[in-house]
């Protein structure tokens, strides 16, 4: 499938499982951010709109505004952390090297740096501007 010239109906009809839709205030931004400390693929790259993929797996990036007919809008702050409760796990990710570069990083907050956890992994918390959980997760 190629993400660049699909068009929204016939993208729409090819997702099936479970998708992640997340609310974001500059969709250039967050791609970026993801880009930069994930290596991430931002495919129809818009002020409004971004396919993203990690690997195999997509999600999507929508801005406030293509969200002003739908109900979960009017739940969103207007400044602040958007994703409290919500952790992203990316386990494909090796948590010193998104670490490392999250301290490098301006736009990036490390929560929690990296550790070993008792449930075998080892893991790096870190948010993005709109407030979502990104974690870092690798086998131990």
């Amino acid at each position: 499938m190629d993400f660049e010239t699909i068009s929204p109906e016939d993208f729409g009809r090819s997702l099936k499982g479970i998708g992640l839709n997340l609310l974001v205030r500059d969709v250039r931004a967050e791609a970026a951010f993801l880009t930069r400390l994930f290596g991430m693929g931002a495919h129809r790259l818009s002020k409004d709109f971004a396919i993203m993929s990690y690997g195999d797996q997509l999600f999507q990036l929508h801005a406030d505004p293509t969200y002003g007919s739908n109900p979960l809008l009017s739940l969103l702050p207007e400044a602040g952390a958007r994703g409290a409760g919500i952790e992203i796990r990316l386990y494909d990710s090796d948590p010193d090297v998104v670490a490392a570069l999250a301290a490098a990083d301006k736009d990036a907050t490390i929560l929690q740096p990296p550790t070993d956890k008792p449930h075998g992994l080892r893991e790096c918390y870190v948010l993005c501007p709109n407030g979502y959980a990104w974690v870092a997760s690798r086998r131990t």
